[in-house]
């Protein structure tokens, strides 16, 4: 029987909602007086982006659709990837600044206040959510500038691409907010999440997987951003999804469920 004393279910919703929406503003602010940090991880993809359609598009288009591919084949090709680049890369914010909190001392203090636990750690995570959906929108805007056309797509399919695209940089938040409670300072985090960004320039981001190395292939096929990429791009392009969508579900179902399991962990950690 619980305690007479205890908030009513309906009052702890309450409270839980509230304390999280107050975190949530507090990171929002953060990240808006500081937007420096938030434009340095975005530089990476579009500079990415516009360097392999305006120096190597050429090239590389004809590596792509049996040789007969022009540049805008290529930009279609690679936005999928760039998209996800994005998440990989501005996800990296939240592990440094959850770190920052951890490092000051914020943590420990917000521990000892009368707030719902999990507060803390869901600020970041929306926070970071919210901060890939506007990293994605810019860069997409920069993609479609440049020549990017999603024509064949029905509004479901964009629905679903973007349902990806969300579920994902979920996935990733939550191991980036691990990798920042785990790390002793900020610098650490930064560098530690740097695989977030590493693991699509070994994907099927830019080329065909099936066009690299026998003994390579393995590596760039069975890690979570290849299905990911492969999906979006049968959402938006009209090409050959398979076992890619359910393989997406199940990596980022994995990873939310790791992430959430090691951030609470350390979160819940007595200091010392």
């Amino acid at each position: 029987m619980s305690s007479p004393l205890a908030p009513a279910r309906p009052a702890r919703i309450s409270l839980a909602l509230r304390d999280s929406s107050t975190m949530l503003r507090r990171n929002l602010l953060h990240a808006r007086r500081y937007p420096s940090g938030t434009l340095n991880l975005l530089l990476a993809p579009i500079m990415l982006l516009l360097l392999f359609v305006y120096i190597f598009g050429d090239v590389m288009s004809a590596g792509i659709g049996g040789g007969g591919a022009d540049r805008s084949d290529y930009i279609a090709y690679i936005v999928p990837g760039i998209l996800m680049m994005t998440i990989g890369s501005t996800v990296i914010g939240a592990a440094v600044y959850i770190s920052m909190d951890m490092s000051e001392g914020l943590i420990a203090r917000f521990r000892t206040m009368a707030i719902h636990r999990g507060s803390v750690i869901i600020g970041h995570v929306v926070g970071s959510v919210l901060q890939c959906i506007a990293s994605v929108v810019l860069v997409g805007a920069v993609a479609v500038a440049i020549g990017f056309r999603s024509t064949d797509a029905t509004a479901l399919e964009w629905l679903a691409a973007f349902g990806v695209l969300v579920l994902f940089a979920l996935a990733f938040t939550w191991i980036a907010v691990g990798i920042g409670m785990a790390s002793p300072n900020a610098e650490a985090a930064a560098n530690s999440a740097q695989p977030l960004i590493l693991l699509p320039l070994i994907s099927s981001a830019f080329i065909p997987a099936d066009t690299m190395p026998g003994w390579f292939r393995p590596i760039a096929e069975y890690q979570p951003f290849t299905p990911a990429i492969e999906t979006l791009r049968g959402l938006l392009l009209g090409t050959e999804i398979g076992n890619n969508g359910w393989i997406a579900i199940a990596w980022c179902v994995g990873l939310i469920s790791l992430g959430y399991r090691w951030s609470t962990a350390q979160f819940n950690r007595d200091p010392k």
